[in-house]
């Protein structure tokens, strides 16, 4: 080993005793149970249910304290228990105004909740639970989850719970106690793509995301759609708010992101002012709070960015040829005289004959009214604090896939042809495909936003809206958008999707297992994707291809409950076996409906740390440290 590096080591460890003391704690962690990992996908801003699948731990929380409590205490008492881990601010306060708090309250509640405590700790070194717990009650918490007196033990509690009651602490520690158990429930996450779009709060979600300690992101199409926007594509930030019009999601934009809407309102107000815009009314799933806008200015607002998006998108078309998305440019097709397209050899009647900002010799051409707006919309987008602090979380902690414990995660499709092979994609001249695809993508994503190659960076921010929507973009992995078609025409025949290959044959166990040694992994791994719901009603099984695939987009999105029959997937990997938690609607004030847990597949033998990426990198640090050892008995390095 380089001698440089063993002199840095030897500054951390600089004696024999501190060396070895490491080498047996390291290796002592190695021997315990693999932390658990929850895989999320498509959440689309749906906070509330989210928020509460995260505060459960999807249902793992209230097993342990069945599995504890069970004996000691009623159901009803456990229910109320749970709650209150859940949301132990809340609950606190509703609490207090019902005057159920007391000392007697308090003494028997923590008593319980460390109990609790104890069980979803148990696989974690009291190191570990000491980084987890809040930092003014470490020690606290450190001596009431680790009595080895078991004749004292409860004789023990009583002394130091009384010492908390004593100090008046009592309330602030039975939060923190709570959080706790939260976060060592829900040690390792994974987002499969798609936090933004369609439901109320996607804002809140990534304020909660901040908190969790060990979490990554595989992005997905929405979540593109926003970061192009953030960086200034103004296409993409017109996608973003049309969707936001779409779905009535004003609180995001204005209370969430402060994003200057008054601009788009005024503007939609005084050129659609005699139009009542009746195919641009908000599909309302959710109430907006703080910024409720009478719909029917909604609409105004939503057909007047729509037309922006529209004459945008058209001229990002016509500016890369080689996208080969001609035949997506249809608002150029219009015949604005006659308000008719021809597809496919027929003429279509438009639903719509108001374009008062279309210039019909040049229809792609914004007005300057439009431009104006755009300008406003854009750079409030660029200079939104809080939207760009979730950007850089997103970008931070995220890429287009993840490797990780022999699994491979990405949100859509590796795009592929039919007869299986990966479809090549051009970009700026070099032909791409498969993981090389994923990973330049990865560069081009980063450079979009953060800018720091100016060479290819008006390329970049283009090419961000191609991943949105473009048949050969991994995230996007369907042959066309159809959203003019669905908007303008009644024609049913011209809204279908047709998806990638990728999403026929990844259902073929030869094919995971191509993908899967492609990227490096053994092929008794397993590839988790979202992006696709999977409609558990009509009896499609999110386990696939031989259990080789997971596609765990079961409708988190109450935009998507019809389809899937569920309201989402969690799929929970711990040390025992991989298992699917089914989640019912989510009900406000309902905490205690808990998901249905199937087991898919049992692991051969319980995985510890050794056996997982953590653990290989242990043993490297180990083996350093070996050699520091050696270093300081042959004295070539010499103890402080």
């Amino acid at each position: 080993m380089d001698s440089r590096y063993l002199n840095l080591l030897a500054k951390e460890f600089p004696t024999i005793n501190s060396a070895a003391s490491e080498i047996i704690n390291l290796s002592a962690i190695r021997s315990l149970p693999k932390s658990t990992e929850y895989f999320f996908s498509d959440i689309h801003g749906e906070h509330e249910a989210f928020i509460h699948m995260l505060r459960s731990a999807s249902g793992v929380i209230r097993k342990k304290l069945d599995d504890r409590l069970s004996s000691i205490i009623s159901e009803q008492e456990r229910e109320k228990l749970s709650t209150l881990i859940y949301y132990p601010e809340n609950e606190m306060k509703r609490l207090r105004s019902e005057n159920v708090i007391n000392d007697n309250w308090l003494k028997t509640t923590i008593y319980h909740l460390v109990l609790v405590c104890e069980r979803v700790s148990s696989k974690y070194t009291r190191s570990r639970v000491r980084k987890r717990a809040p930092k003014d009650m470490v020690y606290i918490l450190d001596e009431l989850l680790n009595v080895t007196d078991d004749i004292n033990k409860e004789l023990y509690y009583d002394e130091i719970i009384k010492t908390i009651l004593d100090t008046g602490i009592a309330e602030k520690f039975i939060i923190s106690l709570c959080k706790l158990i939260q976060s060592l429930a829900l040690d390792t996450l994974h987002i499969i793509g798609d936090i933004f779009d369609r439901g109320p709060r996607a804002d809140i979600i990534f304020d909660e995301l901040e908190a969790v300690q060990d979490i990554d992101i595989q992005w997905g199409n929405h979540d593109i759609s926003w970061i192009g926007a953030a960086a200034g594509n103004p296409a993409l930030a017109a996608n973003v708010i049309r969707i936001a019009m779409r779905y009535n999601s004003f609180d995001l934009l204005e209370d969430g992101y402060g994003l200057n809407l008054r601009a788009l309102a005024v503007f939609a107000s005084e050129v659609y002012k005699n139009d009542d815009c009746s195919l641009f009314y908000p599909n309302v799933l959710d109430d907006n709070i703080y910024d409720a806008v009478d719909k029917h200015l909604a609409a105004k607002m939503h057909k007047a960015i729509t037309i922006i998006q529209l004459k945008l998108e058209g001229k990002l078309i016509e500016e890369h040829p080689e996208w080969e998305m001609s035949d997506r440019d249809l608002f150029r097709r219009v015949d604005f005289e006659n308000y008719t397209i021809e597809e496919n050899g027929k003429i279509y009647k438009l639903k719509d004959e108001n374009f008062p900002t279309v210039d019909k010799n040049n229809p792609l051409e914004l007005s300057e009214g439009e431009k104006e707006l755009m300008n406003v919309l854009v750079n409030s987008f660029k200079h939104s604090e809080k939207l760009n602090r979730h950007i850089n979380f997103l970008l931070s902690h995220g890429s287009m896939y993840k490797i990780f414990n022999g699994n491979l995660m990405f949100h859509g499709c590796i795009p592929m042809n039919e007869n299986g092979e990966f479809s090549e994609m051009k970009i700026s001249g070099k032909k791409y495909s498969g993981k090389a695809l994923f990973d330049a993508i990865d560069k081009i994503v980063n450079n979009a936003y953060y800018e720091y190659d100016r060479n290819t960076l008006a390329f970049d921010k283009d090419f961000v809206w191609y991943l949105w929507c473009g048949a050969n973009s991994p995230l996007y992995g369907k042959d066309r958008m159809t959203f003019f078609e669905r908007t303008f025409l009644d024609a049913k025949e011209l809204h279908k999707e047709t998806h990638n290959p990728y999403y026929r044959l990844s259902e073929n166990v030869g094919i995971c297992r191509i993908i899967l040694r492609h990227f490096g992994l053994s092929e008794n791994g397993h590839i988790i994707n979202g992006h696709v719901p999977v409609k558990i009603k009509d009896g499609e099984s999110p386990v696939k291809a031989g259990g080789r695939l997971f596609v765990i987009d079961g409708g988190i999105s109450k935009a998507y409950q019809p389809t899937t029959g569920i309201a989402g997937y969690t799929l929970i990997y711990d040390s025992h076996s991989l298992s699917l938690a089914e989640h019912k609607p989510f009900v406000k004030g309902q905490y205690n409906s808990s998901p249905t847990v199937k087991i898919v597949e049992n692991m051969k033998e319980r995985v510890n740390i050794s056996d997982t990426d953590k653990g290989i990198e242990l043993l490297s640090q180990i083996n350093d440290l070996r050699e520091l050892l050696e270093a300081y008995k042959s004295g070539e390095i010499k103890e402080k």
